[in-house]
């Protein structure tokens, strides 16, 4: 069976600067894979380039059979990738429900978007509490929540998280696992980029380490967690 997400010698530069270079790896359908690495080895620019918010330099991008390489950001999440961003980048002066529907953007029928509402209040209940509230005034970790729940509003397939835990409370973030493990039950496949490595591990089932734009070690969730290279990752920064 091929992979959901393949991926072939990807390349991404900003200028001069080579962020990512040259790397290979594939999402099967229904798995939680893991990108880990220190700050600045290619992880969020790895996740970037694939729904088109950075070009890709070179290399090929397949997604569900098809070369998505160049296509256009918005025309990903119609075709099931979707991605919540590192720092939420949620709309502060649009309500919750209004941040919602613009992850709805693509679907048409009034009923298709009624459901993705039902299904991302049943997932957050504070979201449904606060759904007229604007979104500027969440804490941090509601907004974690409202991002994730408006990349969830077009149902995709595969959803890329980047840095979901970044700056919240021990509790907050053991919730937003616990959502990850949940949306896997529920039949979404996961790439998570994740500076918690234990927690990532601890729910991946996969996971590829990085490091200066190179993938340094990949493996199963417990092979990595025993990794040298992961610790070096880390430990040697760039």
């Amino acid at each position: 069976m091929a992979p959901l997400l393949s991926v072939q010698s990807l390349q991404v530069r900003y200028g001069p600067i080579e962020a990512v270079l040259g790397i290979d790896f594939e999402i099967k359908e229904g798995e939680i894979v893991a990108f880990l690495g220190a700050n600045g080895a290619g992880k969020s620019s790895t996740l970037n380039a694939l729904v088109g918010l950075v070009p890709v330099a070179s290399g090929t991008v397949t997604f569900n059979g098809s070369d998505i390489t160049d296509w256009p950001p918005e025309t990903l999440a119609p075709a099931g990738m979707t991605l919540s961003p590192e720092g939420r980048h949620v709309f502060g002066t649009l309500s919750v429900s209004e941040n919602l529907l613009m992850g709805a953007y693509s679907i048409k029928d009034k009923d298709a978007v009624n459901d993705a509402w039902e299904r991302v209040y049943t997932l957050f209940p504070i979201l449904h509490e606060r759904r007229d509230q604007f979104a500027g005034t969440l804490s941090g970790g509601q907004q974690q929540m409202l991002a994730v729940g408006r990349a969830l509003m077009s149902n995709p397939r595969l959803l890329l998280l980047d840095e979901p835990s970044l700056g919240l409370a021990p509790k907050i973030v053991g919730q937003i696992f616990d959502l990850i493990s949940l949306l896997r039950e529920q039949g979404v496949t996961l790439a998570l980029v994740e500076q918690n490595v234990s927690m990532a591990l601890n729910i991946a089932d996969r996971g590829y380490v990085l490091s200066s734009g190179k993938i340094v070690a990949a493996g199963s969730a417990s092979e990595l967690s025993q990794s040298d290279a992961l610790q070096s990752a880390y430990l040697g920064g760039e």
